[in-house]
């Protein structure tokens, strides 16, 4: 569970809470019409936008900004040099049994098929394609929250037109005038929340999330290519871990390992 996302938006609604309070009543910021226009608004043009399959997905989409768990490259790191010591000590083919253990699915995958005997070329292409197509679904999600976070302030802004246009039909009345001022002005503070508050936020959690998902995939690959190349275990550590460890933490890492050495 990621509350970060939960912690901020959270974070979000009070700040804005309380620059409301100290200047104004919350109950004036509150309209069912603006928000029906905002919302229903928004949701009308991301159904024009795209097919009920992909619309289908938002609630999912959304979901993964909050329960989304990323792989520990560490723990893969692991893995990958742990197949690699039983490669060159027992073969390629008794991966078999260790790869039917993996949760990991695209590991397994990869480590099938080196067991099966394909190609390098083959392996790299094959996975390379699995890559490409999870790129291509994370983008889809990110761009459906992106739309929507564009249409948004769009409908708020067509809100406040309506708006404006009704108070411009009662100009013999200056009394009504501020308040239908206000109510106009509040679809589009409605759909500037929405969208910068929850929206593009969301989307780029999502983006984060998809880079990280990916590079953790590049290096999972990269490590199946070097198993069946039969490099070196410590070889294939140090190349693994140059995919995820800045410089600092790479020579710390080289540290502990030279007295590790230097003890046994």
């Amino acid at each position: 569970m990621d509350f970060m996302t939960l912690i901020g938006i959270t974070a979000g609604v009070i700040f804005t809470y309380l620059g409301i309070a100290s200047g104004g009543e919350l109950a004036a910021y509150y309209n069912p019409a603006s928000i029906a226009i905002t919302l229903g608004g928004t949701l009308a043009a991301t159904l024009i936008h795209y097919p009920f399959s992909q619309i289908a997905r938002i609630a999912g989409i959304v979901a993964k900004t909050f329960t989304s768990r990323q792989r520990d490259p560490e723990e893969g790191i692991q893995t990958i040099v742990r197949f690699a010591i039983t490669a060159r000590k027992e073969g390629l083919l008794t991966l078999e049994r260790l790869a039917e253990e993996l949760d990991d699915s695209f590991l397994k995958k990869g480590i099938m098929q080196v067991v099966d005997g394909t190609s390098p070329e083959l392996v790299k292409s094959m996975l390379e394609t699995e890559l490409a197509f999870i790129e291509e679904r994370h983008k889809q999600g990110q761009g459906i929250l992106e739309s929507m976070a564009g249409y948004a302030p769009a409908f708020g802004m067509i809100g406040t037109l309506i708006g404006l246009i009704n108070m411009l039909r009662n100009l013999d009345e200056p009394s009504a005038l501020g308040p239908a001022m206000a109510v106009a002005l509040v679809t589009t503070f409605y759909g500037t929340i929405l969208a910068n508050l929850i929206l593009l936020p969301m989307a780029g959690k999502l983006k984060t999330y998809s880079a990280q998902e990916l590079l953790y995939k590049e290096m999972i690959l990269e490590g199946i290519l070097s198993i069946q190349a039969g490099e070196n275990p410590r070889i294939i550590e140090e190349k693994l871990r140059s995919f995820t460890a800045s410089p600092g933490s790479r020579r710390q890492d080289q540290a502990r390992r030279e007295v590790r050495e230097a003890n046994a």
